[in-house]
């Protein structure tokens, strides 16, 4: 989602320089693939390395992007068939205590809630519950255009409607007491106190306020509870066992590495681990962990729980006035990388699959703070497609929305 803050002081980034910069002493630590996947049907068989050249090529990039970028702790998984793999946890998990990162770690995933929310909704559309072009209004009422603003829309970004997390009222209240829990129609009248800022569909504009909208959809069609709609029908059939949508803000499973951000009234970094994520809900409350968002890469790239008509209708992408990435339903390409990254207080999260290589790149990091206004996560993401996948190197411009 987008950031929580629209200022970063100079005081801010030479706090977060001086508080995290021993960290680039932390050296990286490798993890035997299959070890890193024992919970699930990943073993490693035969070759599962890259190749020593490849391999240290790829530590020494991902170590120069953590100490450049000051990143606390990171986990990445890559896999190429016919290649190999590759799992690292480098840096650490606690920067008081020095624990290292683990790549068993479960974290906050932000915006790659989204990509649950929206495959609900789709299998609303493929059980005939719901259509596509439907307007909100039918199923929420007080949305500002609501009768001319379809799910679709609402999905892909192209409502109009003012992002909550920019009105800067909520920013205050979430700054003052970030433990607070926010109902989702409690976020969306932050949002709809503003005017729409274009017409529906005439533009693209990240905005959580369309998925918390949706969130509550899935719940009025279903007779359900958003997180239960979701377990029973994504997660579970996606046999995704470690990946939850926590019912109050204290639930995170161990592991998990703290989480460092400097979304902050001051811009200090600060502790965001035990923060409560109620206020981004539908658009960025879950929490998974690396073996999930493997197994979740193919998943939702594929269309394995929808209909081949409704996977087609979100793959549909469409410009987002950046180069090189265009968004669908819920889910974004990235020159050839399909998925979605993820950015909460704390942490952050890339989460992809390369269709014309069959290839899966998972990044799981503890903190966002931004270096040069680019989120840490893109840099890693971008720096290990240059090597790994040079013709499609990614990039998130677009969709790298914070807080």
């Amino acid at each position: 989602m987008r950031r929580i803050l629209n200022r970063r002081p100079l005081a801010a980034a030479l706090l977060a320089a001086s508080v995290l910069a021993p960290l680039a002493a932390t050296p990286p630590t490798a993890v035997h693939a299959a070890a890193a996947d024992r919970h699930g049907d990943d073993t490693c068989r035969h070759h599962c390395g890259l190749g020593p050249e490849l391999t240290a090529r790829l530590d020494r990039t991902i170590e120069n992007v953590r100490k450049q970028a000051r990143i606390p702790g990171v986990v990445v998984g890559l896999w190429m068939p016919g290649k190999g793999q590759y799992v690292r946890a480098t840096g650490v998990a606690d920067t008081r205590t020095r624990e290292p990162m683990a790549a068993d770690s479960y974290v906050r995933i932000g915006s790659e809630t989204k990509t649950f929310t929206v495959t609900a909704l789709l299998e609303l559309v493929d059980d005939g519950r719901v259509r596509l072009d439907d307007p909100i209004s039918r199923y929420v009422a007080g949305v500002p255009n609501g009768h001319r603003i379809t799910l679709r829309q609402l999905a892909g970004m192209r409502s109009g409607l003012f992002p909550y997390t920019a009105d800067p009222e909520f920013i205050r209240e979430l700054e003052s007491d970030p433990g607070r829990h926010f109902g989702p129609h409690e976020v969306l009248a932050y949002g709809f106190r503003h005017p729409n800022t274009f017409a529906p569909g005439k533009a693209f504009q990240y905005s959580n306020t369309n998925l918390v909208l949706l969130g509550l959809v899935i719940e009025k069609v279903s007779g359900h509870r958003l997180a239960d709609f979701i377990h029973h029908r994504v997660l579970r059939p996606a046999r995704l066992h470690h990946t939850l949508f926590p019912r109050d803000g204290a639930e995170f499973p161990e592991p998990h590495p703290r989480g460092y951000t400097d979304q902050t009234p001051t811009g200090a970094v600060v502790d965001a681990t035990d923060w409560n994520p109620s206020w981004a809900w539908a658009a960025g409350a879950m929490i998974s962990n690396l073996h999930d968002l493997r197994r979740w890469a193919k998943i939702l790239a594929t269309g394995e729980l929808l209909s081949p008509a409704t996977q087609a209708q979100r793959l549909k992408t469409l410009p987002t006035g950046f180069p090189g990435t265009s968004y669908g339903l819920g889910i974004f390409d990235a020159n050839g990388w399909i998925g979605h990254n993820g950015s909460i207080p704390g942490y952050e999260t890339v989460t992809v699959y390369l269709p014309s290589r069959k290839a899966t790149l998972v990044i799981m990091i503890n903190t966002d703070v931004r270096r040069q206004g680019q989120e840490p996560s893109t840099l890693l993401a971008r720096a290990i497609t240059q090597v790994v996948t040079p013709g499609n190197v990614y990039d998130s411009k677009a969709v790298s929305p914070r807080g």
